[in-house]
């Protein structure tokens, strides 16, 4: 059960990339989904996520991408994602995510440099963040 709450997210992540390296913009409905997932995990016990996970998570990750949406000039649908990706985490998790994120995000960082390009799209980073979490020993798919 867990391998399909974690798939599901990775699979709205991935729309979440594509819509915005397409269009620049991220559904509200996807950040929602995700928090919709964490929640569910939660209920049904998935993953070993509990409650006080999804809601300390979420307050972390709401704080983190509030201060990189006004600070850092991430997009407003990045940073509802990054709260949603807390709350499905938990705090500890997020912080070991948001490391594969900011490493992912300078590689596209470099590539949009590299093109001329003074912004890029984040959720890509936000996905491969995700994904290397995953596996990264201590991860939740080890």
């Amino acid at each position: 059960m867990t391998l399909m709450f974690l798939g599901v997210v990775l699979l709205l992540l991935l729309v979440a990339a594509w819509s915005d390296l397409r269009s620049r913009e991220i559904a509200d409905w996807i950040p929602l989904a995700v928090l919709g997932v964490a929640i569910a995990a939660a209920a049904v016990g998935a993953a070993n996520i509990r409650w006080w996970m999804v809601l300390s998570g979420g307050m972390l990750g709401l704080a983190i991408g509030v201060l990189l949406f006004r600070f850092a000039r991430l997009g407003g649908g990045d940073a509802k994602l990054i709260a949603a990706i807390g709350a499905l985490l938990g705090p500890v998790g997020l912080w070991f995510a948001l490391f594969w994120m900011a490493l992912a995000g300078g590689v596209l960082a470099l590539i949009a440099a590299a093109r001329g390009q003074r912004d890029y799209a984040y959720a890509p980073a936000i996905a491969i963040g995700f994904a290397a979490y995953l596996v990264y020993p201590g991860g939740l798919l080890t």
